[in-house]
This record gives structure tokens, C-alpha cells and sequence, in this order.
């Protein structure tokens, strides 16, 4: 059985999070999203922000995470799997910040598919800034054309989930995923 594998992307504070875990208390197998974890990681080694202070470095850990996350999928037995954040938000996010990287980013997102992404647009309801969430909800919305922008650059067709319970933006994508799979 070929695991379908779905993206779930979005600007920051848009709900992904949630959905995510939503998708997961009903039975879904998830890859959970690790910038958080590089975040901690780093403040822990005394770097407050590194996507700040050294947004290479921050992108190489964060590709680096994501690509592991995708070949550990290889051994998930699951008719689908949900990924919080794919490869190419780490290019989304560096083209947001105008920074040149590598050719081998590209490489990646182009040689490592997923089969469906769905994008979440920002929310100002529930938008929230954090110690690890520094964009300002404008910067949200760019960094959600960012992405979508990326993703489509990959050759992928994006689906933007409308704003709405968790539940029924649940439904949105497990109906999306149903009918074309």
C-alpha cells in the first residue's frame, strides 16, 4: 500500500497546529511540525531566534528535519499521512527574507513529492505572536503567498482551506484527500 502523503502549510498563527492535532486524535497518522524544536534547540545553545541570526543555518537544520520526516514516512503502514509543513516552506520562507540558498534546496523539494497540499490562510481571530512566533499578522499574509506561491513553483496544486471550525476544515481536506485518491 503507497502512503498518500498530504502537506498542511500556512502562514503562522493560521491554525495549522490545531488541525494537525485534530487529524490526529481521530485516528490519522501525522509527522508533526520541528521548527519549534530547532527554535528550543538553539535557545538552549544561547541563540535566541536563529531564523533571525542565522537564517542558513536555521533552513539547513529545518530541510534537513523535514527530509528525514519524509523517508520515515516510507515506513508508516497508513492510507494517508499528514505533514505539518513540507520541504518547500523552508524555500517559501527564505525567499521571504530575500535570502539566496543553495541549489540543493530546490533539488530536494523537487526530488522528494508530496501528494496533495493543502494551505491554510492567515486568521486575525486567532492569530497570537510568541517566543517562537516573532512575524506580526501582515508578515502572516505575505509568508502565506510565500508559500503558496513556493509550493505552486514545485508544480504542486494547492488547496486553500476556508477559515472555519476545526472540524470542518478537517472535513474540507479528508473530503478533498477521499475524492481524489
Amino acid at each position: 500500500m503507497k502512503t498518500e502523503r498530504i502537506v498542511i502549510t500556512g502562514g503562522p498563527g493560521s491554525g495549522k497546529t490545531a488541525l494537525i492535532k485534530h487529524l490526529e486524535d481521530q485516528g490519522h497518522q501525522v509527522m508533526h511540525e520541528i521548527s519549534r524544536e530547532v527554535t528550543l534547540q538553539a535557545q538552549k545553545e544561547g541563540i535566541e531566534q536563529l531564523f533571525l541570526e542565522n537564517p542558513m543555518l536555521f533552513s539547513e537544520k529545518l530541510l534537513e528535519g523535514r527530509l528525514k520526516q519524509f523517508r520515515e514516512g516510507e515506513n508508516r503502514h497508513a492510507e494517508t499521512l499528514f505533514y505539518d509543513r513540507g520541504m518547500p516552506d523552508v524555500t517559501a520562507y527564505m525567499d521571504f527574507m530575500n535570502i539566496h540558498y543553495p541549489e540543493n534546496f530546490s533539488e530536494t523539494c523537487n526530488t522528494y513529492r508530496y501528494d496533495k497540499v493543502f494551505v491554510l490562510p492567515p486568521w486575525k481571530e486567532i492569530y497570537e505572536q510568541d517566543n517562537e512566533r516573532y512575524e506580526s499578522f501582515e508578515q502572516a499574509e505575505e509568508l502565506f503567498n510565500f508559500l503558496k506561491n513556493s509550493y505552486e513553483y514545485y508544480g504542486y496544486n494547492t488547496y486553500e482551506v476556508p477559515v472555519g471550525s476545526i472540524k470542518e476544515r478537517a472535513e474540507y481536506i479528508l473530503e478533498k484527500v477521499k475524492d481524489t485518491f
